[in-house]
Formats: structure tokens, C-alpha cells, sequence
């Protein structure tokens, strides 16, 4: 087995056991770095098949900006770790059962699917054209991800500040006072 080959399949097992934990932790905040994990698993993924430009975008738009931003949410929602929310998914069994399908599909596609392997070099110049169709052609589309990204964190700034108003944030299991017993006479 050759360097190329091992590297893609250690990225590969990297990117598969992040997103199982990503799933599978109660702790959302963990969730999120195993999540940061995946998306360098993928920015490796791009480096072994010579997309450097895909690799920096995926490193600064997924893991840069789009992480950061789940984990400010996270980092701002007061009751994120509080005891009466549950953690728990119900629907475990339907979510097997088409995970499960979907793998099945994707398993028959890959194998069903003849990948011509070409021995000419990548072209010149891809993440130029790639740079201009982004700050040309595709501006607009840009630009309105990076506006909903700035609203989404407002929001969340906007529902703790509201939580904190409230006096959610305090302790769930704080003892009631106890009733005043009545004084016969």
C-alpha cells in the first residue's frame, strides 16, 4: 500500500468516526469540535487530490466561519445544558432503518459506477477561475450567506440576552420555599 493510498484511508476513518460521534454525543458542544474534526478530515481529502483552494475554502468557510458560528450559538444559549431538556432521540429505530437504506444506495451507486482514471495533469489555473466566478459571476449568493450567517449569531445573541431578562439562567433545581404551615386558633 502506497503513502497516498494509507493517507486517504486514515482521513477516511478520521471523517467517518468524527460524524458517528458528532450523532451519537449527548454533549452538543462536543458534537460541534467532532464536527470541526470531520470538516479538516475533508480539507485533508482535497489536499491528497491537489484542490489546495478547495482545502483553504473548506478550512476557512466550514471550520472558520460556519463552526465558529454554531459554537457562539451553543456558547450563548443559557438552558443549552439544562436538566429539562432532553437529549434523547425517540426516533432511533426510523433513523437506523434509513440510514441504513441511504448506505445501501450509496454502497450499489459506488460499486455500479466505472471511475475512468486519468493519468493527465490537473490544469493551470483552476482556483483562479474558481477565485473569479466567486467575486464575479457569484458574488450575490456570497454575500447573502455571509449576511444570514451574521443574523443567525444576532439571533442567538438576541434569544440569550431575552433568556437572561427572564431570569432562565439560573440553576434549574433551586428549592422552592416550603408553605407557610397554618397556626390553629
Amino acid at each position: 500500500m502506497d503513502t497516498f493510498s494509507l493517507a486517504f484511508y486514515a482521513l477516511a476513518f478520521l471523517i467517518i468516526a468524527a460524524a458517528i460521534f458528532v450523532v451519537t454525543s449527548k454533549n452538543i458542544f462536543h458534537s460541534a469540535i467532532y464536527l470541526i474534526l470531520a470538516l479538516f478530515g475533508v480539507a485533508g481529502i482535497y489536499v491528497l487530490l491537489q484542490a489546495p483552494f478547495l482545502a483553504a475554502a473548506q478550512v476557512l468557510i466550514y471550520v472558520g466561519a460556519v463552526s465558529m458560528l454554531m459554537i457562539f450559538a451553543i456558547m450563548l444559549t443559557a438552558r443549552i445544558a439544562d436538566d429539562s431538556i432532553r437529549h434523547t432521540n425517540e426516533q432511533v429505530g426510523t433513523g437506523l432503518l434509513v440510514s441504513l437504506g441511504l448506505l445501501a444506495v450509496i454502497v450499489y451507486s459506488l460499486w455500479q459506477t466505472p471511475f475512468p482514471i486519468s493519468a493527465a495533469p490537473m490544469p493551470e489555473g483552476a482556483g483562479g477561475t474558481i477565485g473569479r466566478l466567486l467575486l464575479t459571476q457569484f458574488v450575490l449568493p456570497f454575500e447573502i450567506v455571509s449576511v444570514l450567517l451574521l443574523g443567525a449569531l444576532i439571533g442567538a445573541v438576541v434569544i440569550a440576552q431575552k433568556d437572561k431578562v427572564r431570569g432562565v439562567s439560573e440553576p434549574p433545581n433551586t428549592p422552592l420555599p416550603k408553605p407557610a404551615e397554618k397556626v390553629a386558633g
